[in-house]
């Protein structure tokens, strides 16, 4: 037990140091090892490529639900053609077109996104809720080429009111929660699609260009509790995540986790006791237990003089 902690520990103070050299970045760190492990490495980089196109999309529909815009360049997503249908019944459908760089110009998007929402209906109002559906919504990262396509459908509930535009220019809204609940199928750049189940809260705080989002989940599956994804990864193996301390996204670092604990588990890799292993076999944040199977725990710790208050 206490081999097991010490090497834990090891790693989270390698994930500490790599932040302290670059705070905007995850932990870069390629780990030496079993297959698994680069399986448990490769569902943590897809996880968060995942759930960082699915908030731009979720982002701009707040974007584009706000009745008021402070100017010129907040009435939309940047290179996207927005069309407002007529009312059907009680619902109004808004449908968002892609076709080209975001307003970062770091990601080039394209692909159709509809927002069904209750036509008498604010979102600004406190648990107010609209449907998201992706429709081959594709986002290329301009530094590296690699794409990821999402289609599925996601419930987009604004717990607290008000829109992401007021922070920082209403005094009286320090904090918006959302809370995302949903299923994707995530087809990555080697072709391979797979299902993304998610449950998630999203709090943002600071202002309209430096947003600071927290994450947490409260999703339920397979006896898991609190979990933010679940779902089949690249190798065709049951995971899910849990956010064992809220992990922070800062907007001025691409929304890459910045601080917090996720914990990773696949519970069908193989079942080895630890005494059967080497030492030197558990250097690195993966390890197989019993009936729980196997499980990576990956720490972002920010450095001191960037820590939120």
């Amino acid at each position: 037990m206490k081999t097991k902690n010490l090497f834990r520990f090891g790693f989270l103070m390698i994930a500490a140091m790599t932040l302290i050299l670059a705070s905007c970045s995850k932990d870069k760190t390629t780990p030496k090892g079993s297959a698994n492990t680069e399986s448990m490495q490769q569902l943590s980089k897809d996880d968060n490529n995942v759930e960082n196109a699915s908030d731009q999309v979720l982002n701009d529909a707040d974007m584009v639900l706000s009745p008021g815009k402070l100017k010129s360049t907040e009435s939309g997503p940047c290179n996207a053609t927005v069309t407002f249908g007529a009312p059907v019944n009680d619902t109004i459908t808004i449908d968002i077109i892609y076709h080209g760089l975001d307003c970062s110009e770091h990601y080039f998007r394209t692909g159709h996104v509809a927002i069904k929402k209750k036509y008498q209906e604010n979102l600004g109002q406190e648990t107010a809720t609209v449907i998201v559906i992706l429709d081959n919504f594709t986002i290329t990262k301009e530094a590296t080429g690699k794409s990821l396509t999402l289609n599925g459908t996601k419930q987009f509930e604004n717990v607290s009111g008000h829109y992401l535009r007021e922070l920082g220019n209403d005094s009286t809204v320090n904090v918006i929660i959302h809370a995302v609940r949903g299923s994707v199928t995530a087809t990555f750049n080697d072709s391979t699609s797979r299902v993304w189940h998610i449950a998630r809260i999203r709090s943002f705080t600071g202002t309209l260009t430096q947003l600071v989002m927290t994450t947490g989940g409260f999703g339920i599956a397979d006896g898991y509790a609190n979990l933010a994804t679940w779902g089949i990864n690249r190798n065709g193996e049951q995971f899910y995540s849990r956010i064992n301390l809220q992990v922070s996204h800062k907007q001025v670092c691409d929304w890459d986790p910045c601080s917090g604990i996720i914990k990773y588990e696949i519970p069908s890799h193989l079942r080895v006791r630890q005494q059967q292993q080497p030492d030197h076999q558990w250097q690195l944040p993966y390890k197989v237990q019993g009936r729980l199977g196997g499980w990576i725990q990956l720490g972002y710790i920010l450095p001191p003089a960037l820590v939120l208050s």
